[in-house]
């Protein structure tokens, strides 16, 4: 089998476009869970309202830099609408509100009566190519034999990086300031917090939005780099996905996600090479077959979960008191 290409594959994927949206949503959940403690289980709900935002605008003749606008401000409107009601309560309830909410979004926009705006099943598509116009990259492969991109990958991905950098220089500066402390303190005892005349309940819908707003970017990432987006893409997979991204790169830390991104796909795209070349080389036997790489490639990243949980589970950057939060 050829390692080397496997290992290509993985660093490839791994500075890849989906790495860098991953981890903007993996960074807006860390706002959210690993700085404030709040348990968001519907993160995929506000990538996926980004999407949509973003592609329905486009879609209706709105500029793509307004349809970007209409995606961050109905990722800041679904936090409203699900912090509002829930976030006075226990983080359970916004555990179960947010999964919930996640999947209704997920049926409801594939729904035949609303195929006029969303496309129904078929979803949306075209919306990305006036981003693409604007490429400076001439025509061709970047990088080193395997390791390259062409034109397109790559200006889409210079873009999704530096939103990376931008958000991640955002939450150092945040976690740095009083502001962070006052999240981390209610993280920490919210009661404590109020006691000392904070306004909890308003603090941590600010966290919900500046996480779902990230989220909402990674969602708009994913969907203009394919101009196209439907219901089927945004499964709750996708939230638990970004969950294991933040375990492993160290919750409530400032690189954490990003690093955890990176290593994910490396892991997944990796994994993914060397399992097929050994099914088309048979070191199985019959026993596999190259359809049933999919679920063995989940299995291998969850396995790499489980061993990071009992040797490291603050992850690679965290620490361990930072990774002990306290839902309440």
């Amino acid at each position: 089998m050829n390692f080397g290409q496997a290992f290509v594959d993985g660093i490839r994927a791994g500075l890849g476009v989906p790495a860098a949206a991953y981890a903007l949503g993996a960074i807006g959940l860390n706002v959210q869970y690993g700085y404030t403690g709040l348990l968001n289980f519907g993160q995929v709900g506000f990538l996926l309202i980004g999407a949509y935002g973003t592609a329905v605008s486009a879609d209706a003749g709105a500029s793509l830099l307004v349809a970007v606008l209409v995606g961050i401000l109905a990722s800041i409107g679904l936090a409203l609408l699900l912090g509002i009601p829930t976030l006075r309560l226990r983080a359970d309830y916004l555990a179960i509100v947010t999964i919930a909410a996640s999947e209704i979004l997920r049926v409801g926009v594939s729904a035949r009566q609303l195929e006029g705006l969303t496309g129904g099943a078929f979803g949306i598509s075209g919306f990305g190519d006036e981003f693409f116009d604007l490429n400076p990259f001439s025509v061709g492969r970047y990088g080193i034999g395997d390791l390259s991109f062409d034109e397109r990958t790559l200006w889409i991905a210079s873009i999704a990086w530096v939103l990376v950098a931008l958000a991640t220089v955002g939450v150092w500066l945040l976690t740095r300031s009083p502001y962070g402390r006052l999240l981390k303190s209610i993280r920490e005892d919210e009661d404590a917090a109020r006691s000392l005349g904070k306004n909890a309940f308003s603090v941590k819908l600010q966290s919900l939005m500046i996480g779902g707003v990230l989220g909402g970017l990674g969602g708009i990432v994913i969907a203009v780099d394919a101009s196209f987006t439907n219901a089927d893409y945004w499964r709750s997979q996708i939230t638990f996905f970004l969950y294991v991204v933040l375990i492993l790169g160290g919750v409530a830390s400032v690189f954490g996600p990003v690093l955890g991104s990176m290593i994910f796909w490396f892991v997944f795209q990796a994994s993914d090479s060397l399992l097929r070349q050994a099914v088309e080389h048979g070191v199985f036997g019959k026993v596999f077959t190259t359809t049933d790489v999919g679920p063995i490639r989940l299995a291998v990243v969850g396995l790499t979960l489980m061993l990071l949980i009992i040797f490291r589970p603050q992850g690679i950057l965290g620490n361990r008191e930072e990774a002990l939060v306290d839902e309440r």
